[in-house]
């Protein structure tokens, strides 16, 4: 069971065995307070009359802080550290996800059935028709999360092994919110032939494909090649996820404001995965003037009309060697700020020179491209990604709901109507009525959120003529 204290990313968990005489424990709160660490719960393991044993949980700065900490507690007369555990690294033991059948194998006679020689028959079926592997075997319902590695969340290319824990977090939250069982598949290669080819090679076993945490530029060529080579969903959720999820918010930031999608100025900084996909998202959904940034300046720029006919290939519109101005000259006028890029590249004065009723993404974390603090007074609107602040725009918000609806219907594609159609859903999931300056974005928690979302993408699958199932599944088996 897992508790519902306040997140700390720097937890430990310690447990003292002290003299058992009065005073002790405060001098050990003394030295906790004296270094700016913060005491939180204190459980009494055993307790005689000569020592006693308490788990103490400290949250600390850092690592560092930590190690600081824990010294200046040895140092104590009388006071001995039996052990101290990071509570993340605890929740991590021995990973996160695990295999778990549908229903118990206890006796010959299942066992017959479920393996052989039973299997056998339905082997020969799906072997005649391989479609009723949908039918007869997880495959409908199970995504493959791959990834190389090469860049794990912001931390940069970290290699497969690092890149697992991730993984198993992100089938978690299929389970959890979706009920999809998906599988961390880490590729010891960053080669995009290598990654496509073992990719196809195991595609049968699943009914989609998110490919996960692949550096830019060569995600944007891997999941081209698979999505033309494979006839199950594939999404880069790095890319679509949050691009839908960054529309589906700016759509109730607009009608809190009181303003148009085709009239407004918007400015997207950072052009990687996340950032293209966005614009090209906004650009699908009407929007007419759109600038983009990168280190180096504005290198995205056009009227409506040439960005709409280049919205599938956003690189062609690019000049990333010659800016057209910098990213305050960009500023200069906008409704909309979309931040994928630092944190802290922000002052009031930047934001100033945007139009009234302001909006700001800003979506670099762990530190927003500019503080909340500062944004809060200087911006109508304000989001992040990060959990602690209103308005988190997530894309666990889309993905599970996306995927859910695509294996639904059995779909061969995740197209960029499916796309919008997530977003639309995920924004009308707030009532207008409810909508305010703090709340454009439901919770990752809200149980409205996936079967919306999930009902939205079948129907534009259908709509589209990527769906290939419209019954259920107990509707094709009695069928037949």
């Amino acid at each position: 069971m897992i508790d519902s204290e306040p997140y700390s990313n720097y937890r430990l968990t310690v447990r003292l065995e002290l003299a058992n005489r009065p005073g002790m424990f405060a001098k050990v709160a003394a030295v906790l307070a004296e270094e700016g660490a913060n005491l939180g719960a204190v459980d009494i393991v055993s307790a005689t009359a000569e020592r006693m044993v308490p788990d103490v949980t400290i949250d600390v700065q850092g690592e560092a802080h930590g190690e600081k900490v824990l010294a200046r507690i040895r140092a104590l007369p009388d006071v001995k550290v039996l052990s101290a555990s990071d509570r993340i690294f605890l929740l991590h033991l021995g990973g996160k996800i695990q295999v778990q059948s549908k229903f118990p194998i206890t006796t010959r006679n299942v066992l017959s059935m479920v393996y052989t020689p039973g299997v056998g028959r339905v082997s020969q079926a799906i072997a005649k028709d391989k479609t009723k592997a949908y039918v007869f075997t997880g495959k409908g319902n199970t995504v493959a999360v791959v990834t190389d590695g090469s860049a794990v969340l912001g931390l940069g290319n970290l290699g497969p092994e690092a890149a697992l824990p991730v993984m198993e977090g992100k089938a978690m939250l299929f389970k959890e919110l979706a009920g999809i069982d998906a599988w961390p598949i880490c590729l010891n290669t960053q080669d995009p032939d290598e990654i496509v080819r073992t990719v196809q090679a195991i595609a049968p076993g699943f009914g989609a494909i998110n490919l996960e945490d692949i550096g830019s530029p060569r995600c944007f060529d891997i999941e081209r090649r698979l999505k033309a080579a494979l006839d199950i969903p594939v999404m880069h959720d790095d890319q679509h996820g949050t691009a839908v999820v960054i529309l589906a918010a700016l759509t109730n930031a607009l009608t809190v404001t009181g303003k148009r999608m085709e009239e407004i100025r918007v400015v997207v900084n950072g052009l990687g995965a996340a950032g293209t996909a966005c614009c090209r998202m906004l650009l699908a959904a009407g929007l007419s003037h759109l600038v983009g940034c990168e280190a180096n300046g504005i290198v995205l720029r056009g009227d409506g009309q040439q960005l709409w006919a280049c919205r599938t290939d956003l690189t062609s519109c690019m000049t990333p060697n010659h800016p057209q101005g910098t990213l305050r000259d960009a500023l200069k006028g906008a409704d909309v700020f979309i931040g994928l890029s630092i944190g802290n590249i922000l002052t009031a004065e930047d934001l100033d020179l945007m139009a009234t009723d302001r909006i700001v993404f800003a979506m670099a974390n762990p530190d927003p491209e500019v503080p909340r603090e500062l944004a809060a007074s200087h911006c109508r609107i304000f989001a992040t990604g990060r959990s602690d602040y209103p308005n988190q725009i997530n894309n666990a918000l889309a993905f599970p709901g996306i995927f859910r609806g695509a294996l639904d219907v059995q779909a061969s594609d995740i197209n960029e109507a499916m796309k919008l159609a997530a977003a639309k859903a995920l924004a009308e999931t707030i009532p207008p009525a409810a909508l305010s300056e703090d709340y454009i974005i439901p919770s990752v928690f809200d149980k409205q959120v996936v079967p919306r979302v999930a009902k939205a993408v079948a129907a534009a699958a259908r709509e589209t003529g990527v769906a290939r199932r419209r019954t259920k599944l107990s509707d094709d088996f009695a069928s037949r």
